[in-house]
Formats: C-alpha cells, sequence, structure tokens
C-alpha cells in the first residue's frame, strides 16, 4: 500500500507534493488509515465514510483512491468519472487531421514497430483499466516476435510462485493487481511463457523510485543475455525517455533503462488523451449539485471536473475526426511517422474508442449508500447503470447476468466470478460492487466452469454456486 501512496502523489505532480506540508497533519490522519488495509471492500468503506470530513488536497487524493477502487471493484465508468484526471501541458499541441494522418489500428503499429526493437513499454491509467487492453493484445504478438520477458509495475517480487502457479492472488502484488483484467494480463503472460519480472521499487523521493525500477528491469531482463527482449506494462509518465511529466529533474524510468540498456525503447502512451466526463454533461452535473450541497460530494465534483480540465478537450476532437472503432494510432499519410504528441517523451499517442454512452449519469438524484447505520450521498452509478463493451475483450468473453438478490444484509455487496480451477485467493475473473438493492447487471467471461460468490461488505460469504459458461451470449 505504500507504493500506491507514492504512486498517487507523484503522478499529481509538483503541485500537490508542494502543498502538502500545509496539510501534514490531516493528510497523515487520512493515510494512516487506509495503508493497512489491503482489501478492496474495506478500503472502500473507509473512503465513503471519511470523504465527508475532507477537504482540499486531502479530499483531492481520497477522490483518487476512490477511483482506484472502484476500478478493482468492477466500477469502471465510475472510476473513469469519479476522477477526471487530464494531464494539462498539452496546450498547442497540432493535433492529426485527416488530410495529413490516418488512423491505423494500434496493435499491429505498433507490433510492426516492435520488430526492431529489444524494448517495448506501455503505460496505463491506473484507475482506468480501459488502458490495460492494449497490453493484453499485445502480449502474443510481441511473443511471436521473440520477446522473452513481461515486467509489470504492480507485481511483488516476493510472490514467487507465480510462474508455477500460472496466475496472480491478491498477494501477488499491489491493490491495482485485484482489477480482473489485469489479473488476465498476467495470466496471459504466463501462459505465453513469458519471464514475468516485478520491477517496482521503493525509496524516499521520486528519483529514487524511478532509478530503482530501471535498475531492475536491466538486472532481471536485460543484462548478460543479448538475445533477452523485454515488454513493460508500467504507470503513467514512468515509461518517458525525457523528463517533464513527473517533474522537470525527475528523470524517468524510461530514460534511466534507454541509458543502462543502451538500448532505445519504443515507448507507447494511453494517458494523455483519455475519455472523460464529456462538456455536453455540464448543465446536467449542475442540476444535481443542489442535491449534493450539504455534503462534501460537491467539492469532490468541483476537484474533478473543473481543478483537472484543460480548456481544450483534445481527446473528444480526435473522436469527432476519426470516429475509431477499435485502439488507434495516428500515421503521416506520406510515410511511416507516427504523431507523438510529446515526441521526446514517447514515440506515439494511442487513442481508444469510447467506452460508455455516457459516463456520468445525472438525470437522477444522489443515491445514498448504508455504512454503519449511516447514509451517505453518492453520485448515482455511471454511464446510465451499464458496464461498458469494452469488457468482452474483443469477444473472448461473454455477459452474464447476475443480481443483487443474494445480498440478504443489503448493499454494498459485492459479486464475483473465480475461475474454479483457480484458488480462493486468486485475482477474480470479473467482479461487480452492487450499490442499490433489487438491481442487475452483467458480468463479463470466458467460457469455462466457475465458482460464482457474493460477499457483503464486511467480507461474509453471502452466497456461493459452481457457474458453467458457455460460448455465446447469455
Amino acid at each position: 500500500m505504500r507504493r500506491m501512496t507514492v504512486v498517487c502523489l507523484a503522478m499529481l505532480g509538483v503541485a500537490l507534493c508542494a502543498a502538502a506540508p500545509a496539510r501534514q497533519a490531516p493528510q497523515q490522519d487520512f493515510l494512516s488509515g487506509i495503508q493497512p488495509l489491503r482489501d478492496d471492500l474495506p478500503r472502500y468503506r473507509y473512503l465513503v465514510t471519511r470523504l465527508p470530513d475532507l477537504a482540499g488536497q486531502d479530499l483531492l487524493l481520497a477522490h483518487q483512491w476512490l477511483a482506484f477502487t472502484e476500478n478493482e471493484l468492477g466500477l469502471y465508468s465510475e472510476a473513469v468519472r469519479d476522477f477526471p484526471l487530464k494531464n494539462q501541458p498539452l496546450a498547442g499541441a497540432q493535433l492529426p487531421v485527416p488530410p495529413e494522418w490516418e488512423a491505423v489500428d494500434a496493435v499491429e503499429a505498433i507490433a510492426a514497430q516492435a520488430a526492431g526493437r529489444r524494448i517495448v513499454m506501455v503505460n496505463e491509467a491506473h484507475h482506468d483499466a480501459h488502458t490495460r487492453l492494449l497490453t493484453l493484445a499485445l502480449l502474443p504478438r510481441l511473443r511471436r516476435l521473440g520477446f522473452t520477458h513481461f515486467a509489470a509495475e504492480a507485481l511483488d517480487e516476493r510472490d514467487e510462485g507465480l510462474m508455477r502457479r500460472g496466475y496472480p492472488v491478491a498477494a501477488s502484488g499491489s491493490e491495482y493487481l485485484h482489477e480482473p483484467v489485469y489479473g488476465e494480463i498476467v495470466r496471459e503472460a504466463v501462459r505465453l511463457g513469458y519471464t514475468v519480472v516485478p520491477y517496482e521499487a521503493g525509496g524516499g523521493s521520486p528519483q529514487s523510485r524511478e532509478d530503482g525500477q530501471a535498475r531492475n528491469l536491466y538486472r532481471r531482463a536485460l543484462a548478460g543475455d543479448p538475445k533477452a527482449r523485454l515488454f513493460v506494462h508500467g504507470g503513467y509518465a514512468h515509461i518517458d525517455k525525457a523528463a517533464g511529466r513527473l517533474g522537470a529533474t525527475v528523470k524517468p524510468m524510461g530514460l534511466l533503462l534507454r541509458e543502462l540498456s543502451g538500448s532505445d525503447p519504443l515507448c507507447i502512451d494511453q494517458v494523455d488523451l483519455r475519455e472523460e466526463e464529456p462538456a455536453s454533461e455540464a448543465a446536467a452535473r449542475r442540476e444535481i449539485e443542489a442535491s449534493l450541497r450539504k455534503s462534501r460530494m460537491l467539492d469532490m465534483l468541483t476537484l474533478g471536473t473543473e481543478r483537472h480540465r484543460p480548456a481544450k478537450d483534445y481527446y473528444a476532437q480526435l473522436i469527432s475526426a476519426y470516429h475509431p472503432n477499435r485502439p488507434v494510432v495516428f500515421r503521416r499519410r506520406d510515410g511511416q511517422a507516427f504523431w507523438s504528441a510529446r515526441p521526446q517523451a514517447y514515440d506515439a499517442n494511442v487513442v481508444l474508442p469510447p467506452a460508455n454512452e455516457a459516463i456520468s449519469d445525472y438525470s437522477r438524484g444522489p443515491v445514498r449508500v448504508e455504512l454503519d447505520g449511516k447514509g451517505y450521498p453518492m453520485l448515482p452509478p455511471a454511464s446510465r447503470g451499464r458496464r461498458p463493451p469494452w469488457l468482452a475483450l474483443g469477444g473472448l468473453r461473454v455477459p452474464v447476468p447476475v443480481d443483487s438478490h443474494a445480498c440478504k444484509a443489503g448493499v454494498p455487496c459485492l459479486v464475483e466470478a473465480r475461475y474454479a480451477n483457480e484458488s480462493a485467493e486468486a485475482v477474480a475473473a470479473d467482479r461487480y460492487l452492487f450499490l442499490e438493492a433489487g438491481a442487475d447487471n452483467t458480468l463479463y467471461l470466458r467460457s469455462g466452469a466457475y465458482r460464482l460468490r457474493t460477499v457483503d461488505i464486511d467480507g461474509r460469504v453471502l452466497a456461493e454456486r459452481a457457474l458453467d459458461v458457455a460460448p455465446g451470449v447469455h
């Protein structure tokens, strides 16, 4: 959990770190309460019950943790809505336009570019599992090209049984790994025969963390083996080949690994241009603010959707111009050059297709989450309660209806499916946290045998049964 805290502070940039000393006591109080909570449900409860007491930077930090936790509990659209982080310094970027640039399949283009590289790096936004699909699709392509090692930031070096076991468990790494798509990435890497490499590093400063990550990758994958080739799945700006996004003086891991290895990595960014709440929903958002004005949720809305919203939504402009239905990169029509918003830092931007009909749904009032005998107002389910269709993983998984009827002690309660041939500690194949009684929704699962389990907010198992999923739509 200490690692996760470092990531939270660093990704928000120098401003949050500089502001921390003035609020040291409240922030330390918040962090000291959440750090011991290794399980997702207790962490969700802690966040919801603490949010009304927080303000300023403490509230912003808690809001970010809430998005991480929602992502890990299968509330994907809610996570994107509840922490709409955008990187600011894209002002003045010259976006690709159709007469000069074409949108091409990202997986095909990256695989073609990777053929002559020893190192490929792809980043993710930790609270947006949609940014994990590209890595899942690239794993078999890069393996066929001769890549030998796969490294994931979330993994912990202490899980020595991962390669033998074949799947991650709750203790295999940081809380990010509890999210089901991340679990699928690790399973696929092991299945394909990669040597899976944990590379996270601690340290007392942002620079020491970057130094440690680069050293771990070099020593554990590349040193002493000129034939080794490395595929890295990292977070945010750690993959960059130039300073800037982590602070003007911080040399990112990607730059340091290039220096250590003598090999120029192919670095692919997915976080600079991401789907966020569209401006068209701003009026609807204002309508719900009145009912939230007496709670800290209003402050959360303001922090999330105003302070971190740049003047222009470059993602929306590209979607309007190109209408992609798959992950794309932009290639110049007169050659093989790919468009990068930050060409010194990374080689290409991937733009994902929109995942939601509407990330936010302010057409109804807030819901009340009952915890410990008290009701807490929360925003209503995002995207009109529908889970994003990308969860089908391009047809690898099918929708399976689930409901909250087994939530005998009330909501919130969690419904999750685990592969029948894996242990009870395995990362779930899919999961969804119900916040409203009498609701139904959908899990997305590959064909096969599962254990379907319903768990209340205290971690008590309310129901468990076998589930067989056949190919096709259920």
